[in-house]
This record gives C-alpha cells, structure tokens and sequence, in this order.
C-alpha cells in the first residue's frame, strides 16, 4: 500500500522516470504517479511506502514476469490495470528497475515484430534487392533487441563493446517460416565476435541449462586460441531460448569427431 507522496519525493520519483526513458507524464491515481514512454507501450505506476521502499508497478505482464532480479514482488493491492510490480529499498535501485523495464518492453516478443511491420510497411518488396533492404531492417531491429534484453553484454564473456556485439540467431533467419520467428528476441544470443562465428557455424551450442557444448570437430588447440578449454555458460537464459535450442543442437551443432 502506498503513502501519500511529498513534494520532494514525487519529484525524486518522476526524475527517475524521465532518466530512464518515460517521458510521458499522465494523470495521477490517488498516491500513485502514472508514466508512459513514447518508445515502448508499457505504463507504470510509482509509488512509495514512507521514505524507504519505492514501488512500480507495470501494464505488461511479460515485463514484470522478466524483472524476477529486481527488487521483491510488490504485494497486492495494485493500481487498477497493472499486471505485476516490484518494490525496492532505494532510488538508484529505481532507477535500474526502470531502465531494465523499458529494455524489456522494447525488446520482448511481438514488439520488435510490430515495429519492423510499421517501418516495412510502404517499402516495395518486388526485387531481390528490395527485399534485401527489408531484411536488413529487421536484422538492424533484431540486434538492438538484443542489447536491450542482455543489457549491452555478451551472454558469455561479459563484453561491452556494443560495435563487437554480434546477434545470433538460434534458428537461422532463412530458416525461419514467419517474421516472428526472426524478430523473436527469444531466437538470439548477444555474443563476442568469435563466440558468434563457432555458434554459427555449429562449433559450439547451448544446453538447456545455458553450459555451452563443444563440438569435438575442433581439436584441443583452437578450443584453448577460443577460449572454449573451459567451462563457460550462458548467462540469463530464458524459457523462451529453450523453445529454439533444440533446433540448432539438430540442425546447426557438428556432432561428428575429427
């Protein structure tokens, strides 16, 4: 349950939210601030209990099922319309809570898919090289998706180079049999350069626990020149991922020993 809010703290509250991409103030309910974004469709109600614990609660269900790492679950009552919210003990803690809610909800699936729908809409599709020009936006759109669901890193490594960071398609995009399928964010990994190259031609796969499997086609010294001589893991795999593994350890992974 929320406390009515102090000049002081609705400000510290609403600063947050424009900080992190809400730009978008609506009306208030009762003691809770209302925000949206001009970037993404989600809202979110802010609130606090006393001075120490802030609450947000989302609109999309998707997004605050993906926020299980931040902060604890907001008990109920919720604002009329949000479908689930989080509640932390501090403001930078609000702050992280908000920006990863508005990666989320840019990136998770159908979004992407809506927004390539509306930048290819009145592009001509009749060429090989107009479709080309089509797949490419999607390509462009899919890799930012990627950023934001494994916020800039590779899954792997760590890396933060964003400009090294490639987005690896789990199933192929020429494999794939409709526009969701390619823009599912689900269908991706963010990886290093070299990690990609191995994922993509089928040297490596993922385990369903996120372990990463080497093929034996690569003998002893270019696992150790990759990196690949010890365990590594994806980090953040979601269900989501595992709808699509199994399609690359079948169709992509080298079984086969030298």
């Amino acid at each position: 349950m929320t406390t009515a809010l102090s000049p002081i703290l609705a400000s510290r509250l609403e600063k947050a939210a424009t900080d992190n991409g809400f730009d978008q103030a609506l009306e208030p309910e009762g003691d809770w601030l209302v925000v949206a974004s001009t970037q993404c469709p989600l809202r979110v109600w802010l609130g606090a209990f006393g001075d120490a614990v802030f609450l947000a609660a989302f609109s999309q269900q998707n997004v605050a099922r993906a926020l299980g790492n931040y902060g604890t679950p907001m008990a109920p009552p919720m604002p009329k319309g949000a479908a689930g919210g989080r509640t932390v003990p501090d403001v930078p803690a609000l702050h992280r809570l908000l920006r990863r809610a508005l990666q989320l909800s840019k990136a998770l699936p159908n979004e992407l898919l809506h927004t390539f729908e509306k930048q290819v809409a009145a592009l001509p599709k009749a060429t090989e090289a107009e479709r080309l020009v089509v797949q490419r936006v999607g390509q462009n759109l899919f890799r930012d998706g990627l950023l934001d669901l494994w916020e800039g890193r590779c899954a792997v490594t760590g890396l933060t180079v964003s400009a090294l960071l490639r987005a690896s398609h789990i199933k192929p995009w020429a494999d794939c049999e409709t526009d969701a399928e390619r823009l599912d964010v689900y269908n991706g990994i963010l990886l290093a350069p070299h990690l990609d190259a191995a994922f993509d031609r089928g040297f490596i796969t993922v385990a369903d626990d996120g372990a990463l499997v080497v093929s034996e086609t690569l003998d002893a010294d270019a696992r150790a020149v990759l990196g690949l001589d010890k365990p590594l893991r994806v980090r953040g795999l979601a269900d989501g991922h595992r709808g699509y593994l199994p399609w690359h350890r079948e169709r992509v992974f080298q079984k086969g020993g030298v």
